[in-house]
């Protein structure tokens, strides 16, 4: 039986370079990713963690970099108490160069069977991923209504 996993690949109007600040910078990250900052110093085996408006939401461990072209780090969202129950899940991004574009392959491994994360990152990063594109081919980023990202009583 094949473990369960979400694989999301988009094409990006950007360079390599462009596109690996946009996911490894706060500065890039909270434009797009509705003020979540990324915080590491990026070097395999250091700490990783998502604050959004100041409040801790995931934390991992950096398991690859290696820029422009490939970045890993484990992720582990401790917000809700079913998902701090969870083990790690594993995240890798893979940037390919093509002409004008960068394909961006995200892939989120490793879930438990009936993992409550699968459900919320499989609304989340489509979202988020979206805003990233948008953000880089047009500078302005998406405005997602809470609704599609899954969040109990948006409308």
């Amino acid at each position: 039986m094949s473990k369960p996993e979400f694989v999301y690949v988009t094409y990006i109007e950007t360079t390599p370079e462009k596109l690996w600040q946009a996911l490894t910078s706060s500065e890039f990250t909270k434009r797009y990713w509705w003020n979540t900052s990324v915080v590491s110093d990026w070097k395999v085996g250091s700490p990783f963690s998502l604050v959004m408006d100041g409040t801790t939401t995931d934390v991992g461990e950096v398991l690859e970099f290696d820029p422009p072209r490939r970045l890993s780090y484990t992720f582990h969202h401790i917000l809700s108490e079913a998902a701090r129950k969870e083990r790690p899940t594993k995240v890798v991004f893979t940037l390919e160069p093509h002409a004008k574009l960068v394909k961006l392959t995200l892939t989120h491994e490793d879930f438990e069977p009936g993992s409550v994360i699968l459900d919320g990152i499989s609304k989340g990063w489509p979202a988020i991923l979206s805003s990233l594109k948008s953000m880089l081919e047009s500078g302005t980023a998406l405005t997602i209504p809470p609704s599609c990202l899954g969040i109990e009583g948006a409308s």
